[in-house]
């Protein structure tokens, strides 16, 4: 959420930074203020006539010192009539704050500065690249191909079991997500220092308004229901990430300076229904509705927010780099940003078998936006509450790095070597296609 101090005190700005986005959010803006300028008036008019109620109350004592009963009951009703308006206008306020809050909800982060002005993917800027593209002596596969010609995943059967988007991992396929999971978890923990965690995979609407997921992307998520009772659907949410959880552990917390930064990194499957998104009724792994994810999170204090997200990008890389895989990293434009996002870095890797690059990991600083609306903040040294910026990753996202392991790393018969890192984890260091 953003700051409504800066809403009012520098609309023309905030107004200039949501039309870089070009969803026409700014255009909400003059909405914001009206509500609050309502409240604010609401609540003038209830100091003024406390003033007023306060002051007859006293007269009211004189009044029944001098044995004056008749002039003291009529500035008893005239209290009375002013406790009315009071109610009155404090329900005023209320419902008026409560117009603000909502419009308030619905607007986007401000682009930090650095990001640089576009309408969408072709005008994001590229900012390096790791290694180059593998050249073939002979056709690369697809991760379709490869996946069915050594038994990795079944995508026949796990269309049968919840339709398509979905995946059976099997046999080297199921051992083979696991050890990134592990390898990944190990990475970020023993060599980046995050502290591992593992959260509940549903959460309450609560955190994903926190998150900045919900209002605006309601329909992309799950609902569950125990049982068999509609009421109880949309008291909980299948998670879209682990940042959902794990960004709100502090949700509603005063914490100490000394405790920033905070690292958090965390396995969870994830649940996105994306609707309309193209390519999710197509076979194979690119865009499902379930995929694995290690996410990384990052409280941190505001003066350090983008020292940090470096940092984090570079823990990010550096599970492709371990991997041998190339990639490039680009700085996303004004309008392809995310709803909660200052400022956003892609890393995308190479599929040999797509021809194409695919993203594997956004390491994003939400800056205090994600803060204000979870109501977490920390005391500074100097006795000030101030919000963190939050910070996430994907450190990284299953199951596009399966994809682009196995197209990088076939061989001419059809196997795939193993990259060092990785073989403890998976035992081999080659897949053949043996159960």
């Amino acid at each position: 959420m953003l700051d409504i101090r800066l809403i009012r005190e520098k609309p023309e700005f905030v107004r200039e930074r949501l039309a870089t986005r070009g969803a026409g959010d700014e255009r909400l803006v003059d909405d914001v203020l009206h509500s609050d300028e309502q409240r604010r008036q609401a609540l003038a008019e209830v100091e003024s006539l406390k003033a007023i109620r306060n002051r007859v109350s006293k007269e009211i004592g004189a009044l029944l010192a001098q044995k004056k009963h008749a002039e003291a009951e009529a500035k008893k009703t005239e209290t009375r009539e002013l406790g009315d308006k009071i109610s009155a206008l404090d329900a005023q306020a209320k419902a008026a704050v409560t117009r603000r809050d909502a419009l308030m909800l619905r607007l986007p982060n401000l682009p930090h500065e650095s990001v640089p002005p576009g309408k969408s993917a072709a005008e994001n800027v590229e900012v390096r690249q790791f290694g180059g593209k593998r050249a073939f002596a002979f056709p690369p596969r697809t991760h379709v191909e490869l996946c069915e010609h050594l038994q990795l995943v079944d995508f026949a059967r796990a269309a049968k079991l919840a339709g398509s988007g979905f995946l059976l991992f099997t046999h080297w396929g199921a051992r083979l997500e696991r050890a990134l999971i592990q390898f990944l978890l190990d990475l970020h923990t023993q060599k980046h220092h995050y502290t591992e965690i593992s959260p509940p995979f549903m959460v309450g609407p609560e955190c994903l308004v926190g998150a900045g997921q919900f209002p605006k992307f309601r329909d992309q998520y799950y609902g569950v229901a125990e049982g068999d009772q509609p009421a109880e659907l949309g008291k909980l949410y299948l998670i879209p990430t682990a940042e959902t959880p794990i960004a709100n552990l502090h949700r509603e917390e005063l914490l100490a300076e000394k405790q920033l930064p905070i690292r958090y990194c965390g396995y969870t499957p994830c649940f996105r229904g994306e609707a309309g998104a193209a390519g999710v009724g197509t076979r194979g792994m690119i865009r499902v509705h379930q995929f694995d994810k290690v996410e990384l999170i990052k409280l941190v204090k505001p003066e350090e927010g983008y020292a940090e997200q470096e940092k984090m990008l570079a823990d990010a890389e550096r599970v492709l780099q371990l991997l041998e895989l190339h990639y490039r990293v680009v700085l996303l434009c004004t309008g392809d940003m995310g709803f909660p996002s200052a400022k956003t870095y892609d890393i995308e890797v190479w599929a040999p078998g797509q021809g194409s690059y695919l993203e594997v990991s956004s390491v994003s600083n939400c800056e205090d936006f994600q803060a204000r609306r979870m109501n977490l903040r920390f005391k500074s040294e100097s006795g000030e509450n101030r919000f963190p910026h939050i910070l996430n990753g994907s450190g990284t996202a299953l199951a596009r790095l399966f994809v682009a392991l196995l197209e990088t790393h076939q061989q001419a018969d059809g196997s795939v070597s193993i990259p060092a890192p990785l073989q403890p984890y998976l035992g081999t260091s080659v897949i053949r296609g043996e159960a």
